[in-house]
């Protein structure tokens, strides 16, 4: 017999007697909103969800989440991750910038 964990997994990713997968469904409905609603209908209720969460929850819940991720990161990729990843950031933001002087002269 089947395990039904198994069975469970394999219909959430396969297709079953050529019925659409789980991950077909979702896909085909989420589009389906997003053509209904627009693509910003996402954000607003993401942003909805966020305040909800808050309300419920406080800031200190954010601050502890924060917290945990930063710690996973940190366990998974090393201490020196966040520094490597904010001078990436950093020259990013250099070029940025000099490419705005750079149209902006050739604009005056």
């Amino acid at each position: 017999m089947a395990d039904p964990k198994q069975a469970e997994v394999k219909t959430r990713t396969e297709k079953v007697d050529g019925e659409m997968s789980v991950r077909e469904a979702g896909k085909k409905g989420g589009d389906t909103v997003r053509d209904r609603y627009g693509s910003g209908f996402y954000e607003e209720i993401g942003r909805k969800g966020g305040q909800a969460t808050r309300e419920r929850h406080g800031a200190e819940f954010y601050e502890a989440i924060g917290q945990k991720g930063g710690k996973v990161v940190k366990e998974k990729y090393g201490p020196n991750f966040y520094e490597q990843i904010g001078h990436k950031g950093g020259q990013k933001v250099k070029k940025l910038i000099a490419e705005a002087k750079k149209n902006a002269q050739g604009e005056s």
